[in-house]
């Protein structure tokens, strides 16, 4: 029997969760995954999904705290889009995925993580990436550290 050793999940599970926001806290100069945010627009920055669901998995996040869309100015829901084609744009370039899942989920009953700040997930996919580990062992499989990930990333925009 072969055993994958996913430690860090465990916090990710098992964590308390604290009521100051991720996204907000995530725009403190100081904060120690301020490296995965991989490009900032005026309105919204992207930034690597630090659980993400396969290689690449990017978020594009409004700084404002905002939960609904209907929330966002013109301006803002339009730059939210143009970094969206964007990030497909530079994850197509860096990582060559065959498709992409693209989404949000608003509101706890519709599996939001973190309900009270609006993001748009980008997931790349490829033939074959999903697999029983997910589904039976909540465990993703990663080929490459969120570091060195970024820093490829970096490289295309």
């Amino acid at each position: 029997m072969r055993i994958l050793w996913a430690p860090w999940r465990k916090i990710y599970i098992r964590g308390t969760k604290d009521d100051n926001c991720v996204f907000c806290d995530l725009q403190k100069e100081d904060h120690p995954d301020r490296g995965l945010v991989v490009y900032q627009g005026k309105y919204h920055y992207a930034v690597l999904n630090k659980y993400p669901y396969t290689t690449g998995h990017l978020m594009v996040v409004p700084y404002c705290h905002i939960s609904r869309i209907s929330e966002l100015k013109k301006e803002a829901l339009e730059e939210w889009w143009l970094l969206t084609d964007q990030a497909i744009g530079w994850l197509e370039k860096a990582f060559k995925p065959q498709g992409f899942n693209l989404g949000m989920n608003m509101g706890k009953i519709a599996g939001a993580g973190i309900q009270n700040h609006l993001h748009f997930h980008i997931v790349p996919r490829w033939q074959g990436d999903t697999n029983f580990m997910t589904t039976v062992h909540e465990t993703r499989v990663q080929s490459q550290s969120l570091e060195e990930l970024c820093q490829e990333l970096k490289q295309v925009i």
